[in-house]
């Protein structure tokens, strides 16, 4: 993975230093929170119901055992002895002194990682696949081109005060694990005549407006590819609405544009921005790519004995194959039956800093689904894993099931939410706690938000929660078959919603309905698709 250099360390140092003398500034009442708002929030740390939160950035996903420990440490000291690993592959600290703040950041910048540009009118923290380096289906790692974009996009003069925020993800499979057609640029990766270069689209999103991204363009060569991402920034920086923060993001300008004109601009632009010379020599992108070349893979292709069926289950649900023979890629779920999606205690996460290190060549990857990965496992060390996550409670055998649910913090922390979002996970998870009946199921990707901001990624739930404020009262829509995969949608509403119970019910329904309804080896939202909603909401409203 890759390494700060010192160009790298002086800036997150430096930023360190500046925002302790904004917080000491405003600590002084030398300025208003008016005056501070917009300093903070490009540091990451939000004002929410409770305390302040602070979202740290883990870019692409990516994050060795040194690292996971500070973040441990970081629950222990500055939060309640927990953190909350988010849908862009961050994690969120829930309960932050202002006066802490800065020391907190200057622990963090000692193993090289920051806050920076998490929140605020700018290009957010890279995503992209978790399996990157690992996946038999990838054409390139894409891993290479998330942290040249990341160098690209950190303190960029002309993109720190876009119209509004900017999502950027980056895979290189043609099966998507990365929601990547639902941010506002999806970059694939993919070769044309054996040359490597990214099918382009612009304009998804979710929020109160969710939209698919069209495709802009289908191949635009890996030499070019950051300065055509800088042309479509420039458009959308020129034209973005930024008189009305609900029509401000791209997707909106693509919408009313057109995808044809937006793409004829944006090849204009790009003719301009070439003759500027911002590609990175080949040198440049060779020095990034060394950090992520192939680790010393070693171990003989021996599956694990099966002969104990917890194992054996979990090994069927969680453990993913490798393109390396002899190894696997382990994915560790953060949803245990009644708990709080997303959320891990500090000593969890030292667990699974120690189980990096020891087992998957001391790195880990955070799920856009709010789990944690162990990307390069031997087969022969199979068991062991399992063992200690079992002993530490992260051992779920769930991944993919409806108890391995995306929910936002909602109404329990949020400041924007409508409605809460952590006692409905932790109500359906424990209506279908049963592990049979779950795998019985089958895959089922259920999401819920806690207000129109949509961080619970709702729309592209197989089923979708969306909580919203009825009259003072918390309420309940529920959407059916969305997806954030290769086989994109957003979900359809089925109708009028439910208070908290209700909602529970409905979900049961919609699954039992499926149950009747489904041939075989078909999927939840396979299902929905071929049948259409009315069976459903037959089912659901009677």
């Amino acid at each position: 993975m890759y390494k700060y250099d010192n160009y790298d360390q002086a800036i997150v140092d430096a930023r360190v230093a500046e925002f302790r003398d904004q917080v000491n500034r405003r600590m002084a009442g030398e300025i208003t929170e008016d005056q501070f708002k917009p300093l903070r929030l490009m540091n990451g740390l939000y004002l929410q119901l409770h305390a302040y939160m602070l979202r740290v950035a883990i870019p692409y996903g990516t994050l060795d055992s040194r690292q996971m420990r500070m973040l441990a440490h970081i629950a222990r000291k500055y939060d309640r002895d927990y953190g909350h690993f988010t849908t862009r592959q961050n994690i969120q600290y829930n309960w932050i002194k202002l006066e802490e703040c800065a020391d907190l950041l200057e622990e963090l910048a000692s193993v090289e990682m920051h806050a920076i540009q998490t929140s605020g009118n700018c290009i957010r923290n890279i995503s992209s696949d978790q399996y990157a380096g690992a996946a038999a289906d990838e054409v390139a790692d894409p891993r290479p081109w998330a942290e040249l974009l990341r160098q690209w996009s950190t303190f960029h003069p002309e993109f720190s005060y876009l119209p509004r925020k900017f999502k950027i993800a980056v895979i290189a499979s043609p099966e998507d694990r990365a929601a990547m057609r639902l941010h506002d640029i999806g970059l694939e990766l993919v070769k044309q005549d054996g040359e490597l270069g990214a099918r382009v689209f612009v304009g998804g999103g979710m929020g109160r407006t969710p939209m698919i991204a069209p495709e802009i363009n289908p191949f635009v060569k890996a030499d070019d590819l950051l300065s055509y991402i800088e042309a479509c920034l420039r458009v959308y920086n020129r034209y973005g609405r930024r008189d009305n923060i609900y029509k401000a993001r791209i997707k909106i300008l693509v919408h009313e544009i057109g995808a044809d004109e937006y793409r004829r601009q944006v090849a204009e632009e790009f003719a301009h921005v070439k003759t500027l010379g911002i590609d990175p020599p080949l040198a440049e992108l060779e020095r990034i790519s060394a950090f992520f070349a192939a680790p010393a893979f070693d171990a003989a292709d021996v599956e694990p004995d099966r002969s104990d069926p917890d194992f054996a289950v979990w090994l069927d649900q969680n453990v993913k194959p490798h393109k390396q023979a002899g190894y696997a890629i382990v994915n560790i779920s953060l949803k245990p039956i009644g708990g709080i999606p997303g959320d891990a205690s500090s000593a969890q996460i030292d667990v699974m800093a120690d189980l990096a290190e020891k087992y998957s060549f001391d790195e880990l990857r955070v799920t856009h689904a709010q789990n944690i990965v162990l990307p390069h496992v031997a087969k022969r060390d199979l068991y062991a894993v399992w063992q200690a996550l079992r002993e530490a409670d992260l051992a779920n055998a769930n991944l993919d099931l409806i108890s391995d649910i995306i929910a936002c913090p909602g109404l329990d922390y949020c400041s924007l939410a409508n409605a809460r979002s952590i006692p409905i996970a932790q109500k359906i998870a424990t209506r279908f706690a049963d592990a049979e009946r779950q795998r019985d199921v089958g895959e089922l990707k259920l999401k819920i938000s806690g207000c129109i901001n949509a961080c619970g990624h709702h729309h592209a739930g197989h089923i979708g929660i969306l909580g919203v404020d009825k009259k003072g009262v918390e309420n309940y829509q529920l959407t059916l078959g969305g997806s954030g995969a290769e086989d994109v949608s957003i979900g359809k509403i089925t109708g009028p919603g439910f208070d908290e119970d209700g909602i529970v019910d409905a979900v049961e329904k919609a699954v039992e309905k499926y149950r009747e309804l489904r041939e075989v080896d078909e999927r939840f939202v396979d299902t929905y698709r071929r049948v259409g909603m009315d069976p459903f909401k037959e089912a659901i409203y009677g």
